[in-house]
């Protein structure tokens, strides 16, 4: 790779750590820029998982160590066992699911997902609900669900964690972002074995895009994430990120092409 390559991992690295650390689907990001560099598409799956791993591990740390982060880190421990239940599952399904169904499925979901934030912002600005109990057989099953997906595929989990940790088990954006990263690590680190153990990763690549996600995590945890107005902001980088990414899942402006 020339001098100019590395930079743009560095740079596309940064981003997606912040992303990745607000929101989700920062893996987008980081994939199309190791297949851009000329990896083979399974080569460059192997070899994002240095880079999130990395900024996962790193996002944690570098979160301010409050009451209420000490809070969410011991909610997240309710979780451990579904999440590593699930991913294990998911890597043994893997070779099992049609891609393009799959495509679909996430695409859908990524829309509908967009809808509540754009329909209905109250759910997803709300403070964590005190008042009811979120270790529920519910919230359990759904975050085994998630985990099995994201213990094969992973791009979009933290969306969908967010997503399952706000609009049903009623933590606030910034609560649900804490056990997210949490979660996340969790189903990261199986895989990341796997592919350790497979000889697939490119380690130059992906070490420099490892550092951008570091730097990047660490930027977004510390600063971004504890901002008064962190809800706000990470609900508009939601509706960006799943805007882009559900109108290319859904390939949606090959399907308007398609009537003409």
């Amino acid at each position: 790779m020339s001098t100019g390559e590395y930079l743009l991992l560095f740079g596309g690295g940064l981003l997606a750590g912040v992303i990745n650390t607000l929101a989700g689907n920062g893996s987008s990001i980081t994939l199309s820029l190791l297949i851009f560099t000329g990896l083979p598409a399974n080569i460059a799956n192997a070899t994002n998982r240095i880079g999130t791993v990395v900024q996962t591990f790193t996002a944690i740390l570098s979160l301010k160590r409050t009451p209420r982060t000490w809070m969410m880190f011991k909610d997240s421990l309710w979780f451990f066992i579904p999440s590593v239940l699930g991913a294990a599952v998911g890597a043994l399904l893997a070779i099992d699911i049609d891609p393009e169904l799959l495509r679909y499925i996430i695409g859908g979901i990524m829309l509908f997902l967009l809808y509540t934030l754009i329909n209905n912002p109250q759910k997803w600005m709300t403070a964590t609900d005190v008042s009811i109990s979120q270790k529920t057989t519910l919230n359990w099953i759904l975050i085994f669900a998630i985990a099995v997906y994201g213990g094969f595929i992973q791009m979009g989990i933290g969306i969908m964690l967010l997503s399952v940790l706000v609009l049903v088990a009623k933590y606030s954006l910034r609560d649900a972002n804490i056990i997210k990263l949490v979660l996340a690590f969790v189903f990261m680190v199986p895989a990341f074995i796997i592919f350790l153990l497979s000889g697939d990763m490119v380690w130059l690549p992906g070490l420099v895009l490892a550092v951008g996600q570091a730097l990047g995590a660490f930027f977004g945890a510390r600063y971004v994430l504890f901002l008064p107005g962190a809800n706000t902001y990470v609900r508009w980088l939601l509706i960006a990120i799943l805007s882009v990414s559900s109108v290319a899942l859904l390939r949606i402006p090959q399907l308007i092409l398609g009537f003409f």
